[in-house]
């Protein structure tokens, strides 16, 4: 699902990922871990792409998004890939179902269809009493499964998770991290998850960890 080789990233003089190689393959969670600085996030944006490497090359779902123009890798993000961020990024003028619906407009479903998705998925994270409130008005673990709702509504091959469970307490952490496992097992998506945290590190298939722009042998 997921071939990244000899990826480099440099900012100025400064070689942030100095030739990494990963491979993820359909329905595998795989986690990421070590130092700040390692160049985690950095290499999770790549896989996202967010950010394009110095040099490399990347494969998601057996196709080059850095071969594509910039409306075009727009829509193939929207279509493959779902993020979670640690701080949830949701909109604050927008409810839990609108913030949901978003990116399946950005898709071009109509409204009604979309509305009808993201009811979907805010009932199946136990949300379904929250729909018309506005992310000040949700807890951190409420907020943080909005998000992940709104990841999953166009049906991505691909999960990245940066840091999902940093700012939630211990139960909502545990929470989050066994809806990953059960989202994988239902749905056959790909998760790569950056984290501290060593509970979910552990949880996941394998367990990668990076220093200094590399990926440490395992």
């Amino acid at each position: 699902m997921i071939q990244a080789k000899g990826i480099r990233r440099k900012f100025g003089q400064l070689e942030v990922l100095r030739g990494v190689d990963l491979e993820v393959g359909a329905g595998e969670v795989v986690s990421i871990v070590g130092p700040s600085g390692a160049g985690k996030s950095t290499l999770l944006q790549i896989i996202g792409t967010l950010d394009q490497p110095t040099s490399g090359s990347l494969s998601l779902n057996q196709m080059n998004p850095f071969q594509m123009g910039p409306s075009q890798l727009a829509k193939f993000r929207n279509q493959n890939i779902g993020f979670v961020f640690q701080f949830h990024n949701l909109l604050a003028e927008f409810t839990a179902l609108e913030n949901v619906m978003i990116p399946a407009l950005i898709h071009g479903v109509n409204k009604a269809e979309a509305e009808q998705k993201a009811n979907k998925w805010l009932e199946r994270l136990g949300l379904n009493h929250r729909l018309t409130h506005k992310p000040s008005e949700l807890s951190g673990g409420e907020q943080q499964r909005v998000s992940v709702a709104r990841a999953l509504i166009n049906d991505p091959k691909v999960i990245l998770a940066d840091e999902p469970s940093g700012n939630l307490d211990k139960a909502n952490a545990n929470q989050l991290h066994h809806l990953f496992f059960e989202l994988r097992n239902e749905l056959g998506n790909s998760f790569v998850i950056v984290t501290h945290n060593d509970e979910l590190a552990s949880m996941a298939d394998r367990k990668i960890q990076m220093a200094d722009g590399l990926i440490l042998p395992s």
